[in-house]
């Protein structure tokens, strides 16, 4: 006896299809499997809707182990924190409201104490950008009478009895000090040579 049954139209009678077979069960979801993975690939490019991935800019700024600053007499090492801190800060891609969040939470000490100072009384509306808090900072940490004692250092700077390496890195060093003495490559030349 052979199963069948009636179209919906109430027409001839029809026998069912074959059964599957294995290898054709396993070609059906292959297929469905690379139909998935294409749409899955699709949302990643951004072809379908998948909602915007969040980026997590505090876990990218910590991985980076920005250092601590509390307190220096060397103005060299409130530039180099600086740089630590706005070097992290761009990897992360932090915004100008997040550089000054996480900058600010690197400072410990009288660094601290000088940042509680500095923001104290303002407000969401009037917020503190980060080329304010860059100035600031430095201006505070850095005093100008010893940026002009570093500048005067660097104008002196001659080769002497250095090798040419540690000729090279005091002068890369102190022409943070006078940065108009080597803003263009005929001044840095010009000064680099002085023996």
């Amino acid at each position: 006896m052979v199963n069948t049954r009636r179209n919906n139209q109430g027409g001839e009678e029809l026998t069912p299809p074959p059964p599957i077979t294995m290898e054709q069960l396993m070609m059906m979801q292959t297929q469905l499997l690379q139909q998935m993975a294409q749409n899955m690939q699709n949302m990643g490019n951004g072809n379908g809707n998948a909602p915007p991935q969040v980026r997590d800019k505090r876990g990218e700024y910590l991985k980076g182990h920005s250092p601590v600053f509390k307190h220096s007499t060397d103005p060299l090492e409130v530039d180099d924190w600086l740089c630590a801190i706005e070097r992290q800060l761009e990897i992360a891609h932090c915004d100008d409201k997040e550089k000054v969040l996480y900058a600010s939470g690197q400072l410990q000490g009288a660094a601290l104490d000088w940042w509680d100072s500095f923001h104290f009384g303002r407000t969401e509306a009037n917020p503190i950008t980060w080329p304010e808090f860059r100035s600031a900072f430095r201006s505070h940490h850095v005093p100008a009478g010893l940026m002009k004692l570093k500048k005067k250092f660097f104008l002196a700077l001659k080769q002497g009895s250095m090798s040419i390496a540690e000729y090279h890195d005091k002068f890369i060093q102190l022409s943070w000090y006078a940065p108009t003495k080597v803003d263009d490559d005929e001044k840095r030349w010009d000064y680099s040579w002085k023996v």
